[in-house]
């Protein structure tokens, strides 16, 4: 899953900016590429352990 979440994060974020360069850019595309980016993030994000994971375990 990870190996389709980075490229399809990049194409997202490149298309976001790309979007912005234009003269008139298009607000749908661009926030369907900003959701698409934060998506990919919330799921890469949420494999990684919580800081204070140790201190919730200590308090069981």
């Amino acid at each position: 899953m990870k190996k389709i979440l980075f490229p399809l994060m990049a194409i997202a974020i490149f298309i976001a900016f790309y979007e912005q360069n234009r003269e008139h850019p298009n607000k749908i595309i661009t926030g369907l590429a900003i959701v698409i980016f934060m998506f990919g993030m919330m799921k890469l994000s949420a494999k990684t352990p919580s800081k204070n994971q140790d201190e919730d375990d200590e308090k069981i």
